[in-house]
């Protein structure tokens, strides 16, 4: 039998997760919610897509232009076995009593506490962890990519410091900044290191600035050693660790114009570059410190997981079977 999944918001990410369920052979997508009839809601009705008001309070907004909904957020939770909750950060943690009343197991994204939920999850690193679970937390997009590349070496690692460089906001979204200002994360260090710990035991410290790019995020990590580790081993690690590709500025990604455009040539859906994208010459070891720098495309590396922790929850597959099934159904190359 198929797992029936419900995703709470059809937004950035929601939209994304909710395709890669329809691509999986033991899920059913059931439905998404909507808080407004916008472009979102009438492409989800278009490609077949069950809508379904988040909240009774917005049924208004659909009725005052003729959209038909499916029901609410709660006649939604009556058919599913899970809910991925893809609301904004925080709103997660006031729906989880719904979902405990309805039954329903729930993956919160990354903008939620780690205190929410039994267990936060990458897959390549902590799949067990989620195994049987009823609430998990798929880690943000920064977190994520730090832990791929990170949980790869981590017998080697004595201390890490990350600079994260974040875009300052989707393609779509036009409310927020800045425009022309390098904003730095005064809060030193930054939350990022302590919600990495979330998956990995590792000494990490990181801090963060916002640039005015909606591209991708790019991570400046170096890493303390605390054996002994050649820039070669680091490369052939990388070469053979799922969901993370090395670029060559040699071969013309010189930025994160180029690993975008690398994901359009691939005729990928908006674009998504679920794979952490590490620069190959960035990748240098002096005495006992290791430097690489990556990108992370911030619309997409956590889809893959959700689909991987939903797999964990309930037990339908072991960690391997279950990123070499996600990997083959979203054109993952390796």
């Amino acid at each position: 039998m198929k797992v029936k999944v419900g995703i709470n918001g059809y937004g950035t990410i929601g939209k994304r997760v909710a395709h890669a369920v329809s691509k999986q052979d033991d899920m059913e997508l059931v439905g998404v919610t909507k808080t407004k009839p916008d472009f979102g809601a009438y492409r989800a009705k278009e490609l077949g897509i069950p809508v379904y008001a988040a909240s009774p309070d917005f049924l208004t907004r659909f009725k005052k232009v003729g959209f038909e909904v499916a029901g609410t957020l709660e006649d939604l939770l009556e058919k599913v076995d899970v809910i991925v909750d893809a609301t904004p950060g925080g709103m997660g943690a006031k729906n989880k009593e719904l979902y405990e009343a309805h039954g329903v197991k729930a993956v919160f994204e990354g903008g939620e506490k780690a205190s929410l939920v039994q267990a936060s999850f990458v897959a390549q690193a902590n799949y067990e962890a989620a195994l049987g679970k009823d609430y998990v937390r798929v880690v943000s997009c920064n977190t994520t990519g730090l832990t791929r590349t990170l949980s790869a070496i981590q017998e080697y690692i004595n201390y890490v410091y990350a600079v994260m460089i974040r875009r300052a906001a989707d393609p779509d979204d036009i409310k927020r900044g800045p425009i022309n200002a390098i904003q730095p994360s005064v809060k030193v260090p930054s939350h990022h290191g302590p919600d990495v710990q979330t998956i990995l035991p590792i000494n990490i410290e990181t801090t963060a600035f916002v640039v005015p790019t909606t591209l991708m995020h790019v991570h400046s990590v170096m890493v303390e050693l605390k054996k002994p580790l050649a820039r070669e081993d680091v490369i052939d690690i990388f070469e053979n660790t799922t969901r993370v590709l090395l670029f060559e500025e040699g071969r013309g990604f010189s930025s994160t114009a180029q690993l975008i455009e690398f994901a359009r040539d691939l005729h990928r859906e908006w674009n998504n570059l679920y794979e952490i994208a590490v620069w190959k010459e960035s990748i240098n070891v002096k005495g006992n410190r290791l430097f690489y720098i990556q990108a992370v495309h911030q619309e997409s590396d956590v889809v893959p997981e959700n689909i991987d922790a939903i797999r964990a929850m309930f037990e339908l597959a072991d960690k391997w079977e279950s990123i070499k099934k996600t990997n083959r159904s979203l054109g993952i190359l390796k």
